[in-house]
């Protein structure tokens, strides 16, 4: 991960999409997985065990979200008296933890692991990159996550250079072992995989809203200590207490992290700049609207950003030759782990493809629904979150070949909706990982009942509650998408963005 800074050409700072009605199932590369599995080698499993079967992720793990596996590394010393550790050649104070046990316990794990090119082994050390969310981020699209607990006065180099593939500090300071790191990491990277958290507004959407720290909040009663509640919060009116949180998060950012504060401001800039063609950059503004905007660079020629869920990564230049230096200049190390590619101009698709081998896979409209205003849902359709025994049905009558784990993932992350006449499921939507409303589907047996219109009104009125602007792509010649959108009072862009795919 690069660190924020500044070019002379322009802001740089490090850290999709499917039709209404339409999918493409490379849309999330490698990426899918059934949970995720923690492994932990320690020579305390008790203290790890004890720590995370309790709370959320004690339910998790119950609700088979996240798996377990404490490892004690003692059990694999060759050492009749379970010692595991040794003097440091060359002298120095204390002990080291021997090379083999770490080792053959590592193995132990690692011969059970099917996809190794998903799983991470991170040693615990304050040597290591600082754990950030970013990180977190990064870390919850894995499917397994082995944590090596060191203690004494480390561990044997040699074995840490043969199975470390991340060295990561929770900060500054020291302590007596790698334990209480591997819970904090553990803890942060696993809110984040679906089903995890049950709340609507997900784990996804949430980390740091955009580089701010959280506005203040206050409980009942109403007055304690002579310290009133602020009356805004009392008022009912949620615009305005959603601008005075925004505005008490900046605050209290620009105070305590002036180091995110600036990173906020490079977003908001940025979002100035996309806002002069709202409905052509719609995708790219309520990525950052949402929290999920990591910006990779911006000047007043361009903007090129990333959205950390997905991993899509979303260009808008002033011209072919602004478009092209951006790519050159920050593409390559972003586009590796990227399945899809959006330019919001035609001329750039021809970089897109010479410079990373990527082809235009389809052009589409961007709709977006501006008015904010709820919209009226037939009443005799009953329309509700899917829960998971609802996969099979979904995938049963999406007409699209999708991955499955994609829809399971999104089934489990609350943003899965279905219609039911009579406690039979006639239809379903769902709103995908960067923030479209798509994956709509109504059943045979129930078309031409206005059970599409009755769903899109109700997420619609979903994403209003959380003042957000709902938007979706529409395929050029997708007549009866675009005869929905325009029913239900969504404007279009002009121009036309571009996907792109490996």
């Amino acid at each position: 991960m690069k660190k924020a800074g500044f070019t002379g050409k322009g802001i740089l700072l490090t850290g999709f999409k499917e039709c209404l009605c339409r999918d493409v199932s490379a849309r999330q590369g490698g990426q899918m997985g059934a949970g995720m599995n923690f492994h932990v080698l320690t020579l305390f499993p008790d203290m790890i065990a004890q720590g995370m079967h309790t709370s959320i992720l004690g339910k998790a793990i119950e609700n088979g979200h996240i798996t377990l596996e404490t490892v004690d590394i003692r059990e694999y010393t060759q050492n009749k008296h379970k010692k595991v550790d040794d003097y440091p050649y060359g002298g120095g104070a204390g002990m080291l933890m021997q090379a083999q046990p770490v080792y053959d316990a590592f193995q132990a794990v690692w011969e059970r692991i099917e996809d190794k090119k998903k799983a991470r082994v991170i040693y615990v050390t304050p040597q290591g990159r600082t754990f950030t969310q970013t990180m977190a981020e990064e870390l919850s699209k894995e499917e397994d996550i082995l944590f090596l607990c060191g203690h004494y006065e480390g561990i044997d180099e040699r074995v840490l250079e043969e199975i470390v593939t991340d060295y990561v500090s929770i900060g500054d300071y020291v302590l007596t072992g790698g334990e209480l790191p591997a819970m904090v990491m553990a803890d942060a990277i696993a809110r984040l995989v679906p089903g995890v958290l049950s709340n609507e507004a997900s784990a996804e959407t949430e980390s740091f809203h955009n580089y701010l720290l959280e506005y203040p909040q206050y409980s009942r009663p109403k007055e304690w200590r002579g310290k009133q509640v602020p009356p805004v919060l009392l008022s009912g009116d949620h615009k305005q207490i959603a601008a005075w949180r925004l505005q008490e998060a900046a605050c209290r950012t620009r105070e305590r992290r002036p180091d995110l504060y600036q990173k906020y401001e490079a977003l908001q800039s940025c979002k100035k700049y996309l806002m002069k063609q709202k409905l052509l950059h719609i995708d790219m503004i309520e990525l950052i609207n949402r929290g999920q905007a990591e910006l990779i660079y911006f000047d007043s020629g361009g903007a090129f950003i990333r959205d950390k869920v997905s991993g899509a990564l979303m260009l808008t230049a002033r011209c072919a030759e602004e478009g092209r230096f951006i790519l050159e200049k920050y593409g390559e190390v972003f586009v590796k782990d990227a399945a899809l590619f959006v330019t919001h101009q035609e001329f750039m698709n021809k970089s897109v493809e010479e410079i990373f081998g990527m082809h235009c896979l389809m052009e589409c409209h961007q709709a977006a629904y501006t008015r904010g205003v709820p919209l009226s849902v037939d009443r005799q359709i009953s329309i509700r979150r899917l829960a998971e025994d609802s996969l099979e049905a979904v995938l049963a009558n999406y007409h699209v070949v999708s991955d499955s784990g994609y829809i399971e993932k999104r089934i489990q992350a609350g943003w899965m909706y279905g219609a039911y006449i009579e406690e039979q499921l006639a239809g379903f939507i769902g709103m995908h990982e960067e923030g479209s409303m798509g994956i709509l589907e109504v059943l045979p047996a129930y078309r031409r009942r206005g059970i599409a219109k009755a769903l899109e009104s109700d997420l619609i009125n979903r994403l209003l509650k959380l003042h957000w602007i709902p938007f979706c792509q529409v395929y050029t010649d997708n007549e009866a998408s675009i005869k929905l959108q325009e029913q239900l009072g969504l404007c279009f862009s002009r121009d036309k963005i571009y996907w792109h795919e490996k």
